[in-house]
């Protein structure tokens, strides 16, 4: 089937905007270890695939409507957002610290003998690692955007995928995961992932902190 220029230029510009998007979101970082946790352990797995999904879908689509020019604007915004994001991940850390120092029965087993996290607790916290990273607004509104602004008339099918590789790189790290239980059927396997996630956790934060 021949496609006509027009079609060629938006699939070619799609197809840009996936491998862009998928080139910032595929890395270790904050929101991708919670998602990884939580589909590890099956707890509103589809809830916080969900808020990370319709949280690139805004930033994106802000980032190519040329939102970007706003932390420009007020350059304040982006120092409150950096140490409130470093002390949110530096929070998260200790608590991640200590569940790999002192494990218990609730955190360790995956399946039964532990109490489930709330709901509201994990989207809260999905939304913080998401909204409270100044990374992801560097990511979105001005990087993507700029890169974005680079294809004229095709930077919304740019943006369309990007938005792709967000669905499909969340979705398969949250549903995924799963596939990883027999590994994490052991005490010794969740006290490490725990661990790795306090390093990480805290290399973002004071990364944050170095850079303001």
């Amino acid at each position: 089937m021949n496609l006509s220029p027009a079609a060629s230029a938006a699939a070619l510009d799609a197809l840009t905007g996936l491998g862009f998007g998928l080139s910032l979101i595929v890395a270790i970082g904050a929101q991708n270890t919670f998602v990884l946790r939580q589909g590890l352990r099956r707890e509103h797995v589809g809830a916080v695939v969900a808020v990370c999904m319709l949280s690139d879908v805004v930033l994106i689509s802000a980032g190519v409507a040329g939102a970007g020019a706003l932390l420009g604007a007020v350059p304040w915004l982006a120092t409150v957002m950096r140490w409130g994001g470093a002390a949110f991940l530096l929070v998260y850390a200790a608590l991640a610290a200590r569940r790999a120092l002192r494990p218990t029965g609730a955190a360790l087993d995956a399946d039964t003998g532990r109490v489930p996290a709330g709901l509201g607790s994990a989207v809260g916290t999905a939304m913080a690692l998401t909204w409270l990273n100044p990374h992801v607004y560097l990511d979105t509104l001005v990087l993507l955007g700029s890169v974005a602004g680079g294809h004229g008339d095709g930077r919304w099918w740019f943006g369309a995928g990007a938005i792709l590789g967000s669905v499909v790189w969340f979705t398969a790290l949250g549903y995924g995961a799963r596939l990883l239980r027999p590994l994490f059927a052991r005490p010794r396997a969740w006290r490490v992932l725990d661990g790795a996630i306090a390093v990480v956790m805290t290399a973002i934060a004071v990364g944050l902190v170095a850079g303001a």
